[in-house]
């Protein structure tokens, strides 16, 4: 990099002021990912179950009269016990309804622990100190796979109110009961299909990655064949030494390493002014005026002749240089650059001179407008 008018950027403070600006750039080179990463295979997944359930022992803090729904699943229960009630009688200030969803990994066993999540479902004001009555948690097929029951905590906080005023600490109407779930029933997977095959899903499908893949397992395992059958799935074929038993071959598939393949891509963040910008972003021949900014990007073709009585060749080379200037400080930065120019190329001569966050996502803009960025552009 050179400045005009002999202005010095050291690499160390270009580098502090992209990190202080909120820009994340990626080093180029080979980023190797295990295929366990990359992957999921099909069979192995979680399974969410949810409930409905009362909460009870708060103080002051729950549904108020007219939530109807609480006032009825009070009633029912102490029909349960032959407890004959008037619901209008029913005051539920120290009660509140909820929904209890939990997420079971795959291959848990019967018996064992998990948390669940408890939201309020009427208008309750806090969850605070209360307990979790024993609620029993479906899956979609409307089979009971779990219950919940134990002391709802919310992870700290306070409550502090008075007249005409009322002051609280985290969220209050969603806590948690650790350990409060017991899994009554296991959730059955089958790993392999009918033909003794296994299909691996990617989890960001694309062409090159399935076929490394593919390639990456034929060349350590030779005798299980893969192939790729979608930008998503890779099919693998398990010997038939190894059907009975699956788990150790399918751990040597995962341990493999591939290199995936990074769509160009630059994902910006309007609201915190981050950029995130890919390896393989380029930047087409361009010019840009943004406010007191001129940005320029542009290719010329320069004669390479190599040096006399030697064995080299004439050849043209792609010179491209970008140019950023701001007038009102007239600062020129001039980047040298191959045929295609890389983004993080511009992001460093533009904080060279100072650029906000918000002015880089407008230039972003602007350049895919104009066909000039060759990568996608993802706004959050």
């Amino acid at each position: 990099m050179k400045i005009l008018k002999r202005r010095l950027v050291s690499p160390r403070s270009v580098i502090a002021v992209l990190l202080a600006a909120g820009f994340v750039s990626f080093i180029s080179g080979a980023f190797a990912a295990r295929i366990k990463d990359l992957t999921q295979v099909e069979g192995v997944r979680s399974n969410q179950l949810f409930g409905y359930g009362l909460i009870v022992g708060l103080a002051g803090t729950g549904d108020r009269q007219n939530t109807e729904f609480t006032v009825q699943t009070v009633t029912n229960l102490l029909r349960e016990y032959r407890i004959r009630v008037n619901p209008q009688d029913v005051r539920t200030k120290n009660i509140a309804a909820v929904m209890v969803l939990v997420e079971i990994p795959p291959y848990v066993q019967p018996g064992a622990r998990l948390d669940a999540v408890v939201s309020s479902l009427g208008d309750a004001q806090s969850l605070s100190g209360g307990t979790l009555l024993l609620t029993p948690l479906k899956g979609p097929d409307g089979r009971v796979y779990a219950v919940s029951q134990g002391p709802v905590t919310l992870g700290g906080g306070y409550i502090a109110s008075g007249i005409g005023t009322r002051l609280t600490k985290n969220h209050q109407t969603v806590g948690r009961v650790s350990g409060g779930v017991l899994v009554e029933r296991d959730i059955p997977s089958e790993l392999l299909s009918h033909k003794g095959e296994i299909k691996l899903n990617i989890k960001h499908p694309d062409f090159t990655t399935a076929r490394r893949i593919a390639e990456a397992i034929n060349v350590s395992l030779p005798q299980s064949p893969a192939r790729p059958i979608s930008p998503g799935v890779v099919m693998v074929s398990i010997p038939p030494e190894h059907r009975a038993d699956p788990i150790a071959f399918i751990a040597t598939i995962e341990s493999l390493e591939v290199s995936p393949e990074r769509p160009a891509r630059v994902v910006v963040n309007e609201r915190t002014g981050t950029v995130i910008i890919g390896e393989n972003v380029r930047i087409a021949p361009v010019a840009v005026a943004h406010g007191g900014l001129h940005i320029t990007v542009k290719t010329e073709r320069r004669v390479s002749q190599p040096p006399p009585f030697s064995e080299g060749q004439t050849v043209v080379v792609p010179d491209t240089a970008i140019m950023v200037e701001e007038p009102g400080k007239r600062q020129l930065v001039e980047l040298p650059g191959g045929p295609g120019v890389k983004l993080g190329e511009i992001v460093l001569g533009l904080n060279a001179l100072g650029v906000t966050p918000l002015d880089l996502v407008a230039v972003f803009e602007a350049l895919r407008e104009a066909g000039a960025l060759q990568a996608e552009l993802v706004i959050m």
